[in-house]
């Protein structure tokens, strides 16, 4: 199998070079469910800890911001979440190679996969050619967020635990209500609770997500 030039170009077009290596960048784009020898979760390993370094540098050269407010905001800019909305404002959908039956099931719309084949591009510009490469990448791509303050409000579940412990309730327990859907494409239902309060739910492509949105749920009802 071949990248396509209309990958070769997207490529090209997102990390500033047309790839050298390209059963590497395919490696990047495959997914488990084709049955290839090599699929991009290795790449997916290294380019989420090559995009935290990078952020992290970022936010400590623009901020001086104190270590918690940089954790947050760095937490936030690094989520499986941010990086699907990233992949999906380039439309790298298209690109990434799927089995039939993950094709089938919408493979290409999932946030859990476009989140980390984002992060398996980095790990493969980072391979081929090196930290400052993969770098501008990100700046470029993550710049809109990190100018646009995202992560500087704080995250849903800590402003609830906050809440609750400023109301003197008891802390927020999270349940996974439901999961649903094949595993590269799953769905997610979780309901927190307080005691004495009430309780919200929340549906999305990761536990963590649904967790997130549900304290945004509670709040919106409650706080």
């Amino acid at each position: 199998m071949q990248l396509t030039d209309d990958t070769r170009a997207f490529i090209a077009r997102h990390t500033g070079q047309e790839p050298a290596d390209e059963a590497l960048w395919l490696e990047a784009l495959t997914h488990g469910s084709t049955g290839a020898k090599r699929d991009y979760e290795r790449l997916e390993f290294l380019g989420d800890r090559v995009l935290g370094l990078a952020i992290a540098q970022w936010l400590y050269e623009i901020t001086d911001a104190a270590e918690g407010k940089l954790s947050q905001r760095l937490n936030t800019l690094v989520s499986g979440a941010t990086c699907a909305q990233i992949a999906r404002s380039i439309a790298l959908g298209p690109h990434i190679v799927l089995g039939k039956q993950a094709r089938e099931d919408g493979g290409q719309e999932s946030d859990n996969i476009l989140g980390d084949v984002m992060e398996s591009l980095i790990g493969a510009c980072f391979i081929e050619r090196g930290f400052e490469p993969a770098n501008a990448m990100i700046r470029a791509l993550w710049g809109p967020l990190v100018e646009g303050k995202a992560g500087s409000t704080k995250h849903p579940k800590s402003a609830l635990q906050e809440w609750a412990a400023g109301n003197k309730r008891k802390m927020p327990e999270y349940r996974l209500v439901e999961r649903s859907g094949p595993d590269h494409a799953s769905r997610f239902t979780v309901e927190v609770a307080i005691k004495g309060v009430g309780e919200a739910q929340a549906t999305a492509n990761s536990k963590q997500e649904a967790e997130t949105q549900a304290a945004q749920e509670f709040m919106r009802q409650f706080a």
